[in-house]
């Protein structure tokens, strides 16, 4: 059964667009956040200040190689709310 504080917390996160289009862009794996800012057409430091609000609700999780941070969804039902919401 899901928590309210659960759900609450995924909806806080898909209430906003640019984190939404963060998640619809990493819903098919992880993406380095020169990919994101270039897709979703917002400056870094906007992507970076939605990407750790995404990390520290748990909803993402990043890795860092060299240079680059990549992020991808840790937690499937965002995955799961984010494909019904694309059909």
């Amino acid at each position: 059964m899901c928590e309210i504080k659960d759900l609450a917390r995924i909806f806080r996160a898909l209430g906003n667009e640019t984190r939404l289009r963060i998640l619809m862009m990493i819903k098919d794996g992880e993406r380095c956040v020169c990919e994101i800012v270039s897709a979703i057409e917002r400056a870094q430091p906007t992507v970076s200040i939605h990407l750790r609000k995404l990390e520290d609700l748990g909803i993402v999780s990043s890795r860092k190689e060299g240079k680059s941070v990549y992020y991808r969804i840790v937690d499937d039902r965002v995955i799961a709310i984010i494909k019904m919401l694309c059909i």
